[in-house]
């Protein structure tokens, strides 16, 4: 997994509340492989897309700046739904490393967590700040710094987040559950040769 420590760039304003994670990647492409061309296609896809497969020019991703937007502002309730990963994968496959909102469907969010995305908590008023700032200013970049748990907007403006520390670690770290797994290896090692040496009576010919 990519670590997560300091990420600066253009962030997109989505004023849609209680999007789920069947709007973020639709059901009949969860079993798309990751890293297929055709995946960052996939978020908000039939927002993005007419049938025929061409843009919809209305639609803030596919504006300019936008396009290119590497942060995603949302409203309330971002990611409630279904508990599929694929969801993540498409907002990463697009471009963006951090969805910031004022809350966020659990699941989802610990699934952010787990796979390089960083979901960051604020207030609402201040999220409704900040996507007010982001359509006055097209463009305008936010500075998410995962160390010291901030935000800064715009207008230079620090907002502060939590974030539980073991996660934190993670992302800064760029470690996966199965790599934080293997920090322990040692031990996992240690435990395996005791149990072994203390269960060696099974190896004996004729033990049940």
């Amino acid at each position: 997994m990519e670590a997560f420590t300091t990420l600066t760039g253009i962030a997109a304003p989505i004023d849609i509340p209680n999007v789920d994670t069947n709007q973020i990647c639709p059901t009949e492409f969860n079993k798309v492989p990751v890293g297929d061309p055709f995946y960052p296609k996939i978020l908000f896809h039939y927002l993005r897309f007419n049938a025929d497969g061409t843009e919809i020019p209305e639609f803030i991703l596919n504006k300019e700046p936008f396009r290119n937007a590497k942060i995603i502002v949302a409203d309330r309730n971002w990611g409630g739904g279904s508990s599929r990963e694929s969801a993540v994968y498409a907002i990463m496959s697009f471009g963006a490393r951090a969805v910031i909102a004022s809350s966020f469907g659990d699941i989802h969010y610990n699934n952010c967590l787990q796979n390089g995305v960083l979901p960051v908590k604020l207030k609402q008023e201040e999220v409704v700040k900040l996507r007010q700032q982001l359509h006055e200013n097209p463009g305008a970049e936010l500075t998410i710094d995962l160390e010291y748990q901030t935000v800064r907007g715009p207008d230079n403006h620090v907002y502060k987040f939590d974030v539980n520390p073991v996660s934190k670690r993670c992302l800064l770290n760029g470690l996966d559950a199965v790599a934080r797994t293997q920090e322990f290896q040692s031990d996992i090692d240690s435990f395996k040769k005791k149990h072994h040496e203390s269960a060696a009576f099974l190896d004996q010919p004729g033990a049940e």
